[in-house]
Parts: structure tokens; C-alpha cells; sequence
């Protein structure tokens, strides 16, 4: 499994971004209100997050062998992928916070701070939960092993040693 990199977290915090604004536009084109994030959203992000990191640390006890039992490759593999999905939701999230907020603080009159509450908050928990994945991807890598230097070669005998 590659690690999670920065250019798609980037690209789901554009999309995220691109979308909330034109959600925003939309709506406030039609005459309704604007899209605001239910409070229970940013909740939910900060738990997901914490919940990531704490299904990776026994991964990572076993693997730097603090605990005698055997890591499972499937359960860390899944782990992994949870905390690889995680991180580019909250990309995608967060960059719908920031889409939302650009687009209430272009508009001729600035609305309150806490009528962006929530806007502000989905965009900052997005950003945690990004952090908590790469943590938890992190803390689910497995030490490379010796004998796995050379991939395909049984005999451990390097084929440019003969």
C-alpha cells in the first residue's frame, strides 16, 4: 500500500473547496439560505480521528514488539486503509468548511461569527482528522523485514553477488 500523499489531499481539499462555494452560490441563487453544516458534524470528524488512533496503537505495539501478540496483516492492513480513507474525507470535509466560509465572507454584508460557528469548526475538525489519519497510517507501517530486500528471491543471494 503507497502512503497517503499531499497531492490528494490537496486535490479533495479543492474539490471540498470548489464544491462548498458553489453550494453556497446555488442556494443563495435560488433565494434560499446558505448551506451550514449540522453541529453534530465536527463531532463527529474529532471522533472519527480519535477513533482511527486508537485502533492503529495496538498495531504499533505489536509490530515494534511491546506486546506479545502477533500482528494480524489483514486487521493492519484495514486499519491502514481506514486511517488513508479518513485522511482524504477530512481533506474533502475540510475543504468544504473553507469553500463555505469563502463564500459567506465575499458577500457585501459579513454575517456573525456565530452563525459561522459551525463552518469554522468543520474546516478546523476536516484538518484534524487529516492529522489523525496520517497518524494512525503511520503508526500502522510494519517494519521491513531482512529477508524482504530482495522481492522474488527465495535464496536471499543477491543475483549481482554470483
Amino acid at each position: 500500500m503507497k502512503r497517503t500523499g499531499a497531492g490528494s489531499l490537496l486535490l479533495a481539499a479543492v474539490l471540498g473547496a470548489v464544491a462548498g462555494f458553489l453550494i453556497d452560490s446555488a442556494f443563495s441563487a435560488a433565494g434560499r439560505p446558505t448551506f451550514t453544516p449540522a453541529v453534530s458534524l465536527p463531532i463527529l470528524l474529532l471522533l472519527l480521528g480519535a477513533l482511527v488512533v486508537v485502533l492503529a496503537i495496538p498495531v504499533y505495539r505489536a509490530s515494534r514488539g511491546r506486546t506479545a501478540a502477533a500482528i494480524d496483516p489483514f486487521r493492519a492492513l484495514r486499519i491502514a486503509m481506514l486511517a488513508k480513507a479518513s485522511s482524504i474525507v477530512g481533506a474533502a470535509l475540510g475543504g468544504l468548511g473553507v469553500g463555505l466560509l469563502a463564500f459567506l465572507l465575499t458577500r457585501p454584508v459579513v454575517p456573525s461569527l456565530g452563525s459561522m460557528g459551525t463552518v469554522i469548526a468543520t474546516a478546523v475538525c476536516g484538518g484534524l482528522l487529516i492529522a489523525a489519519g496520517l497518524v494512525a497510517e503511520q503508526l500502522c507501517t510494519i517494519r521491513k523485514d531482512d529477508d524482504d530486500d530482495q522481492p522474488g528471491n527465495p535464496s536471499g543471494v543477491d543475483a549481482t553477488d554470483r
